[in-house]
């Protein structure tokens, strides 16, 4: 049986709005003067308690918080004393015991060049996924791509990745090579690094280093799918998207539909840029 007390907030920062506006009547933002620094969007910490049981036992790594209400209705997990019930919520100051029941003894930390028209999504029906196209098991997609975009992806069984990456609102820098279709205006680059305005008040930013009239590379804290829409709104119609880096994980010449290992060096330094 192992106590432990329920984790502080202090070290999260504000989540990531991801539903966005299907119309594309947005314009870009038209400001004298160019506002440093990232996207100011407005969220809420995922992490403030009370929080329900079963995220809570997901975000400790014991189980997905599917399987964290399967070992709370078989009685496993006590709060203060008694026994869990599904919808329970705990409070910072709570003692939260899991009798029977190990978490996962061993981390695994994979990179991942995701192919053209494999999904990340696994519920996705006529579209190959990732766990359709490799052979490793026991592990899980972080983040998204949409189906036409490839490059790097992280594939783990730790769920706090999941959490910390790109879901919650951490300002982690992802790079991404964009070649379009039509030629790249004169100002998309100083539009991009003002601020694009996507919908729902949500302005993005991004660095530009333009390579040629149909090629750039985007450094940004926003996800893939938020760059093509950040590039429609500049007419600037995208012809294939690549993601190259993850903070300090790279694609480099990894070949497309292979993964390798991240350990070592490597390793740490990512997640310690996650805060764990």
């Amino acid at each position: 049986m192992e106590k432990f007390a329920p984790r502080s907030n202090s070290k999260f920062v504000p989540k990531f709005v991801h539903n966005l506006h299907k119309k594309r009547s947005a314009r870009p933002i038209r400001t004298k003067t160019k506002v440093p620094g990232p996207s100011p969007i407005p969220a809420t910490n995922p992490y403030t308690f009370p929080m329900r049981i079963n995220k809570y036992l997901a975000f400790k790594g014991y189980a997905t918080r599917r399987g964290a209400d399967e070992i709370i209705t078989k009685k496993r997990v006590t709060i203060n004393g008694r026994y869990a019930v599904l919808g329970d919520k705990v409070e910072e100051s709570d003692v939260v015991e899991v009798n029977n029941h190990k978490k996962i003894e061993s981390y695994v930390y994979y990179a991942y060049n995701k192919p053209r028209g494999i999904s990340t999504d696994e519920t996705r029906k006529g579209t190959p996924s990732i766990a359709q196209s490799i052979s490793l098991r026991g592990v899980f997609s972080v983040g998204h791509l949409d189906t036409n975009a490839n490059g790097l992806m992280i594939l783990t069984n730790d769920r706090r990745v999941s959490s910390r990456l790109f879901n919650n609102g951490h300002e982690h820098d992802a790079e991404y090579v964009i070649r379009t279709i039509t030629p790249l205006r004169s100002n998309f680059k100083e539009k991009m690094a003002e601020g694009i305005n996507i919908g729902k008040h949500i302005i993005s930013r991004a660095s530009v280093k333009i390579e040629d009239s149909h090629l750039c590379s985007i450094i940004t804290t926003d996800a893939g799918n938020h760059l093509r829409q950040m590039c429609a709104l500049l007419f600037a119609e995208i012809e294939q998207l690549t993601r190259t880096r993850i903070i300090n994980i790279k694609l480099d010449r990894l070949q497309s539909n292979a993964f390798r290992k991240i350990e070592d060096t490597e390793l740490q330094e990512f997640l310690r840029a996650l805060g764990l």
